[in-house]
């Protein structure tokens, strides 16, 4: 109900919003085209009278327009009906009129606003004034010839009166305009109201942790603001499921831990149980049995270490990333790798034969990235030393940006490649363990290349063997 009112509020706001501005264009552009289609037809009449002016200009000439015969036979011939023509000389006097004979007793003109305009620029009218001879009223339209002012002047007749008004056709069509408008306008704004109403539902179910509607998706329209709601949605979706993720590899991390670690502590408890419940037992048994706790306790130990490793790898994008990229060189760090374990490849007859430029230069997010960097090589070659069986060499190239590292010995099953990296994954699950893995090298591997922007994937290598090639 809440939605609803406050829906219904955002749409009145946005409607008499927008609805106001539209009205009050409206109202001053038809003001605005009255005035404008007035003034118009006020030009009109005045050009009319300024063409009457010329003509009889050119028709009697300045002394002409003082002859009193001429002046007046030329009005009575040419004059419109009712018609008023009065000529006036530049200080006002007025010299004569054709409505008027006793002209003398004609008070000055030249404050005539009409006169005052010709004196100035030419020519000049004015509207609707009252004669205060005649006691008309009058449309007034002067124009200066030389030193004379010829002015002439037509009654407001009905007639006048009616072709002076303006033209109200469009009025009623801005009237018809802005109603269609406000339709079209109300539609919009209710449909906007409406699909951010329901933005705002699902917005609050999802913040309140309610049963989250789907019809809300299927009901949105298909245009931009559809669009733009599909995506909030989708990446809400996203995020949800991303949290969820998090919560369930957590969740399985956690199982998985458990259940790695409760085999070697279960060994180390049999084995001093047996020692403590035997004080007469032989000592090159109570040696064995010592030396298999201490095996025990190195892979619970190893197993613990690579859980810390995968846990800060997790936390480096939230608490861990430099202000700036730092440039580093990979080469030291692969050579210290392979000092580190070159008494395991040894014993294994592993060579390891490196192929790479004297310097590889790339940009890390990490305040410390050469332990990442480094635990990404170092448990490539531990994994290789495992599990790659009757390998006799290892490859470590790069080429075009990629980082690649291969084996020639068994290499693993096509479906046991896409699972390589997850965690506590083991391709033979009794043998890793009695090798001693913890099923995480290469889960640490994966999680280091992706703090870094990459990404890796495993594929046989040509001729036999696990080849694994990512980006930095």
């Amino acid at each position: 109900m809440a939605t609803a009112l406050r829906s219904k509020s955002f749409q009145l706001n946005l409607l008499m919003s927008i609805g106001g501005i539209f009205l009050l264009f409206a109202i001053c552009f038809s003001v605005y085209q009255y005035n404008r289609e007035k003034d118009y037809k006020i030009d009109i009449l005045h050009s009319r009278l300024q063409m009457y002016n010329y003509e009889m200009m050119q028709s009697l000439g300045e002394k002409g327009m003082l002859n009193d015969s001429l002046f007046r036979d030329y009005t009575l011939t040419h004059c419109i009906d009712r018609m008023r023509v009065t000529v006036i000389d530049i200080k006002g006097r007025v010299l004569q009129d054709n409505d008027y004979e006793n002209i003398d007793s004609l008070s000055n003109h030249l404050q005539r606003a009409e006169v005052q305009q010709a004196l100035r620029s030419g020519s000049g009218y004015d509207i609707k004034r009252t004669s205060q001879s005649t006691h008309e009223t009058y449309f007034y339209s002067a124009t200066r010839m030389g030193n004379l002012v010829i002015r002439s002047a037509v009654p407001y007749s009905a007639e006048l009166t009616e072709s002076l008004k303006a033209d109200n056709t469009y009025i009623y069509f801005a009237i018809v305009l802005t109603l269609l408008l406000g339709i079209a306008l109300y539609l919009n704004t209710r449909r906007i109201s409406r699909h951010i109403g329901y933005l705002r539902e699902f917005a609050i179910k999802a913040e309140q942790g309610d049963q989250l509607d789907h019809e809300l998706e299927r009901r949105l329209p298909d245009d931009e603001l559809g669009e733009i709601s599909h995506t909030i949605i989708t990446l809400y979706w996203k995020l949800r499921n991303s949290e969820e993720d998090k919560v369930r590899i957590k969740r399985q991390l956690t199982q998985n831990a458990a259940h790695e670690l409760k085999t070697p502590a279960a060994s180390i408890h049999g084995y001093l149980e047996s020692i403590l419940d035997n004080p007469e037992m032989p000592q090159d048994k109570r040696q064995h049995f010592l030396e298999r706790c201490y095996a025990q306790s190195e892979r619970m130990n190893k197993l613990l270490l690579d859980m810390a490793l995968l846990t800060k790898l997790d936390e480096i994008p939230s608490r861990q990333m430099a202000d700036s990229e730092k440039l580093i060189d990979v080469v030291p760090i692969i050579n210290n790798v392979l000092e580190d374990t070159a008494l395991q490849l040894s014993e294994k007859g592993i060579e390891c034969v490196v192929k790479m430029p004297s310097r590889v230069i790339i940009s890390s997010p990490l305040n410390d990235p050469e332990a990442s960097i480094y635990s990404i090589f170092r448990n490539l070659v531990d994994n290789a030393i495992a599990y790659a069986t009757g390998a006799t060499q290892i490859k470590i190239s790069f080429s075009d940006d990629e980082f690649v590292f291969s084996d020639n010995g068994a290499g693993v099953a096509t479906e046991h490649l896409p699972h390589l990296f997850e965690r506590f994954y083991r391709v033979d699950k009794g043998r890793s363990r009695k090798l001693g893995g913890t099923g995480l090298g290469l889960a640490i591997v994966k999680n280091a290349v992706s703090v870094h922007g990459g990404t890796v994937t495993a594929l046989h290598t040509p001729g036999g063997g696990l080849t694994i090639r990512f980006t930095l």
